[in-house]
């Protein structure tokens, strides 16, 4: 009666009452059948079985060989109830069976039949199945943890056979080597990015900040010693503990936080490797490393000590803001200032300028100043030493000396040691003549916009209010736009050349922070295609275009000009004269200078006027003719310099100051020599 219920069980009457009533549902002819079968299977199933596990009890045959003949006794059941049956009706069936609880087959397969029932050959697959009770015991170790499988959890009750166990094991490694595997690549993966990443930035920080910081010495550290790191971060998080000792009222903690902390800093000092820390930091290191383990027991909290590094974080980035501000004021006031050594140069050769007779302060050669076939050149300075390395390497690198005609202006404080200084030393066969702004008397107030300008009140309050800013960080960002070289005309006699040389047909304008390198003669055989400027473009970048310079929010900019136009430089012109007077230039650029007198369209300097004076009537020229950025930019291409037929130290870093980039400075000092007696006097030296 027991394997009656079994066989009859609710679920298989469920399953027939809700089948659909189509051609799988049973017919009325097929009913008595149907039960006949159902009373005659189980008895045919075990008494087949019971003989066959009987007959091979003494052969030691394996659960595979119980298994292949349980299958193919299956297979013949099924084989003869196909003709009554259709296929759905033998899926219900078997999916039925296979789900009789206590008195399915892989329940007797997992032994879990009445303790008087016993299958034979059981005993030698359980004792040859020494590892699979092992791992029974562990699976059992790993449910009692909560890491069972959806079965387990499905059936607690029911337990798993030794093969199955052994099987589900070698799945689980099986997942394991692969999960190991993956987080193994993943783990190289990520290595690789952050090498990558640690090579990008070095690459980034040798760009903007350079070698040339003699005083920040760790940028020539590439592997920051670990000692001296290991120190810093105590630091760090003794600072932190600190501040959350006092929030948490733990006085006694953050004195003796405080006292370890002094004497790390102390111990610390300006070092920056390992070599030169005193011996006393390991101690140091030691105790630090006991007081902070013990911080971290009772004061721990994420939340803290993240918040708590964010405010030091934010902090140093206001530290860094306002030092960067410093260091902007700090070198723009070093680029307005005259070294002494120059200064005292210039004294000594004012003093002996005017100690000469007249008739020895006249140049050679003055009839080659207004012959248009040579090679002239304009040459606006305050600055002796700066315009004698212009004149030595132009001159040492031509290949016809005797057709280079330099024209020198300068201001009347500095006439006389210009004359001076190429009077005793005179160019070589070149021909060079020196002139006193101030003598320009058509160059008068009623005539140039920017003189008139300078000499309004609006202007002078501007440079000299006294309420201006005057602390470090909030006069820094106005301090460019105050350096006196805008204040001279010298910066703005680029304006003027053909009034200034009314019979030559071309100049080439050279800024006195410039070095040449290679002959120029061939710049006048340029085609300029009817331009009148011939200039070395920079939109290279986008902050070299027209928008970088421009105030576009005014109308008269927008209207009129491109913000993508490129940019180009002063320092190496090449200006056609003869254009120049038939577009009427000086005109283009007074029309604009009137119009910039409350400095809406542009801020103060030659660039921005310069730009849109020669809008449209510049010729590119070759970027090897003109290499620019050695004042500024710490990462031009050494080849790149050492191609360029001109050298431009464009930027605060004059190659004469002491803040000079020093990898540069030597393609300047190169035409300089140190040995002669002005500047062995005045101790002008490498």
């Amino acid at each position: 009666m027991a394997t009656k219920r079994g066989l009859l069980s609710p679920s298989v009457s469920r399953s027939r009452i809700n089948a659909p009533s189509s051609s799988s549902c049973l017919s009325a002819s097929s009913i008595l059948p149907f039960f006949l079968l159902l009373l005659i299977f189980p008895l045919f199933f075990f008494v087949g079985r019971g003989l066959y596990v009987s007959s091979s009890s003494g052969s030691g045959n394996s659960f595979d060989a119980v298994k292949q003949d349980v299958d193919w006794r299956e297979r013949l059941i099924l084989q003869h109830l196909k003709p009554f049956f259709s296929k759905e009706d033998i899926d219900i069936i078997s999916a039925n069976v296979k789900d009789l609880g206590p008195l399915s087959l892989d329940s007797f397969k997992n032994n879990n039949g009445s303790a008087s029932w016993k299958v034979v050959g059981q005993e030698n697959a359980d004792d040859a199945s020494v590892e699979a009770k092992n791992i029974g015991t562990n699976m059992k170790q790993d449910k009692l943890k909560g890491k069972q499988d959806i079965s387990s959890d499905s059936h607690p009750d029911v337990v798993d056979s030794p093969a199955v166990q052994i099987r589900r094991r070698l799945r689980e490694k099986r997942r394991e080597k692969r999960a190991a595997d993956l987080v193994k690549q993943d783990d190289e993966t990520i290595l690789k990015l952050e090498n990558a990443a640690i090579q990008r930035s070095k690459s980034v920080d040798s760009a903007v900040l350079g070698k040339y910081n003699i005083w920040r010495r760790e940028n020539d550290n590439e592997n920051t010693d670990s000692t001296v790191r290991l120190m810093r971060d105590q630091i760090i998080m003794a600072r932190v503990y600190i501040g959350i000792a006092k929030m948490k009222n733990k006085l006694e903690l953050s004195q003796e936080l405080q006292h370890r902390l002094k004497e790390s800093q102390r111990a610390l000092g300006e070092t920056t490797t390992d070599a030169d820390l005193s011996r006393s930091a390991p101690e140091k290191i030691k105790a630090m490393g006991q007081i902070l383990s013990k911080a971290k027991e009772q004061l721990y909290d994420c939340k803290l000590v993240t918040g708590k590094l964010r405010a030091m974080l934010q902090s140093a980035e206001e530290q860094v803001r306002s030092l960067k501000k410093q260091s902007t004021f700090l070198s723009q006031l070093a680029a307005k200032t005259v070294p002494n050594g120059i200064h005292c140069l210039a004294m000594r050769l004012t003093i002996d300028y005017y100690l000469l007779p007249l008739e020895k302060r006249k140049f050679p050669q003055i009839e080659n100043l207004e012959k248009p076939k040579l090679y002239h050149y304009a040459l606006f300075s305050d600055n002796v030493l700066a315009a004698s390395v212009v004149v030595n390497s132009t001159i040492t690198n031509a290949k016809e000396p005797e057709k280079h005609v330099f024209h020198l202006v300068t201001d009347k404080l500095n006439f006389g040691a210009m004359n001076m200084w190429f009077l005793s030393n005179p160019p070589g066969k070149a021909t060079i003549h020196v002139e006193n702004v101030d003598e320009f008397k058509w160059l008068n107030s009623s005539y140039c916009p920017v003189l008139r300008q300078l000499e309004s009140s609006a202007m002078k309050e501007y440079y000299f209010k006294a309420d201006h800013p005057t602390t470090i960080s909030s006069g820094a960002s106005n301090l460019k736009y105050r350096n006196p070289k805008y204040l001279s005309m010298l910066n703005h006699l680029r304006f003027y050349l053909p009034q200034i040389y009314p019979k030559l047909d071309k100049i080439l304008f050279l800024d006195d922070d410039i070095v040449v390198q290679k002959d120029l003669s061939q710049l006048w055989s340029v085609d300029l295609q009817g331009k009148v400027n011939g200039a070395v473009e920079t939109c290279g970048e986008s902050f070299h275009r027209f928008d970088k310079y421009l105030n576009f929010s005014n109308p008269h900019i927008s209207r009129n000009f491109d913000p993508s136009a490129c940019g180009w430089a002063y320092g190496m012109n090449l200006f056609d004269l003869k254009e120049w007077k038939k577009k009427d230039i000086t005109g283009i650029y007074h029309k604009w200078q009137n119009m910039n007198e409350d400095r809406t369209l542009w801020k103060l300097g030659t660039l921005p006027p310069g730009l849109i004076t020669f809008y449209g009537l510049t010729h590119p020229l070759e970027k090897s003719w003109h290499v620019l950025g050695l004042g500024y930019n710490p990462s031009i291409d050494k080849s790149e310099i050492d191609k360029a037929a001109v050298v431009h130290y464009n930027g605060n870093m004059k190659p004469w100051l002491e803040i000079a980039m020093t990898k540069y400075r030597s393609y300047w000092t190169k035409y300089i020599k140190y040995d002669h007696p002005y500047l062995r006097r005045c101790k002008l030296s490498e």
